[in-house]
């Protein structure tokens, strides 16, 4: 495809795109979307595409809800705008703040809003130093992530952040964040180790990893219950479990990503819920307004606030937070979507879909070039490999699942291209049962066409 059309020209002269090749993009240009409405979008042609990545895995009710639109613009109307520095406050950021305490499936004390996942992720490695200074242990500071974990792209949540393409000339990441094992078993793990045996192997290397750098020094441990863009990673069996037992041993704070996982993606409200962990703190953004507005959140327990409450009156004020925390119409805009979670039983919804989406998931397995069909709930990751048998990859510079993911978009479906080959698919959680039979048909024939592709060299 080469740049035509005004439009197309406008957006090349104006724009950077995130995680996009500037360069090619200069040749490319954009893919122009004018409009959606359910699980669809349509481009400035007419031409509809299912989206099935719902955004960037967070437009959980699709497009053109209503009752959402309208919670928006009844707020906009009562008030504006409001903030909750100096002790401010309005009944948006307070029942929405009471809603999620409810929700939660851990002990919460009290909620912090910000407006994405990165500044929910920055404000955790924030709030840890801060509750450890204030408890007189100011060596604990340290943070451990995964290989291959995303958890934004501040300077501190790209740090926390296990992907390379995410720390390169970008000098991430700081000091004090630590990165151990990522739970990938169909590339990591050991010739003939089974699930448990890797978990276990996992749980010794976090183990080693905190007696190296001093007990005393780790404060905390951060994971996704499942991965997102480091390629839908699935945990293999028992590793919450065992390196739940590691943090409990030396003292971790543990904390829950659920930007993608919260809000019944993967068939429960919460994934950490579905994964067997119990965190002492979630971040959650994305789904908790259905994308509808940026709004995002840190739950905070009973133990950190209280530190937080001691720091606070020793320097006068807790000096962290936007302009837009908790802003009224996002909040407003959210409290609706929690509210349309529970009284239509979304959850419930998904999980009765789980076994259609499964069963698709195992035939796109059987396809030549998937070495692995991987999934949680309405979330799952294609692997593109060379040779299905010894899962031989691709050489990254062919670009197999970036080729595989242009396919799509001419068939008409969104969905992206992520590490080592992988396709990643999250469709809206209101998709019905013929539109996922629709968007894997079309996905099959883009894998179709990406087969033909590769084999003609």
């Amino acid at each position: 495809m080469t740049v035509s059309g005004n439009q197309a020209v406008r957006d090349i002269e104006t724009l950077v795109h995130p995680y996009t090749d500037l360069a090619t993009h200069r040749d490319t240009g954009p893919l122009l979307l004018e409009r959606g409405q359910g699980v669809f979008v349509y481009d400035t042609a007419g031409k509809d595409y299912i989206e099935g990545m719902a955004g960037l895995w967070c437009l959980s009710l699709g497009h053109g809800n209503e009752e959402l639109i309208e919670a928006a613009t009844t707020q906009m109307r009562r008030l504006s705008f409001a903030h909750l520095f100096n002790g401010k406050s309005h009944d948006p950021a307070i029942e929405l703040a009471e809603t999620l305490k409810a929700m939660a499936p851990v002990p919460t004390s009290k909620v912090f809003f910000c407006n994405s996942g990165s500044e929910a992720n920055d404000t955790q490695v924030k709030l840890v130093r801060y509750m450890n200074n204030a408890l007189g242990r100011p060596q604990k500071k340290k943070i451990v992530a995964r290989e291959k974990a995303y958890h934004g792209v501040t300077v501190a949540s790209a740090s926390l952040t296990g992907l390379p393409a995410n720390h390169a000339d970008f000098d991430l990441p700081i000091p004090g964040i630590l990165h151990t094992g990522c739970p990938y078993h169909y590339r990591m793990a050991q010739e003939g180790e089974t699930e448990e045996e890797f978990s276990t192997r996992l749980a010794a290397e976090l183990e080693a990893l905190i007696e190296r750098e001093g007990p005393e020094t780790v404060a905390a441990f951060i994971a996704e219950p499942v991965m997102g863009a480091g390629g839908v990673v699935v945990p293999p069996a028992g590793y919450f479990p065992k390196i739940q037992a590691v943090c409990d041993k030396y003292d971790l704070y543990v904390i829950s990503d659920e930007v993608i996982c919260g809000f019944g993606r993967l068939g429960k409200m919460f994934g950490c819920e579905v994964l067997g962990f119990r965190p002492d703190s979630l971040s959650v953004a994305k789904a908790l307004s259905s994308a509808y507005l940026p709004i995002a959140a840190v739950t905070v327990p009973e133990t950190m606030y209280d530190a937080m409450l001691d720091e606070s009156r020793k320097l006068g004020s807790f000096a962290h937070g936007w302009t837009y925390s908790g802003h009224p119409v996002a909040a407003a805009v959210a409290l609706k979507t929690l509210e349309i979670y529970q009284r239509d039983k979304i959850v419930e919804q998904v999980q009765a879909k789980i076994p259609q989406f499964r069963q698709h998931l195992a035939q796109c397995a059987e396809h030549v070039l998937v070495g692995q069909a991987r999934g949680v709930g309405l979330v799952a990751g294609l692997e593109l490999v060379a040779d299905k048998a010894t899962k031989r990859a691709f050489e990254p510079s062919k670009g197999v699942a970036a080729r595989c993911v242009r396919f799509a978009e001419e068939e008409g479906l969104i969905v992206r291209a992520l590490s080592n080959d992988t396709v990643s698919v999250c469709p809206p959680l209101i998709i019905s049962p013929e539109e996922i039979d629709e968007l894997f048909a079309r996905l099959g024939r883009a894998l179709d066409r990406t087969l033909a592709w590769v084999r003609q060299g």
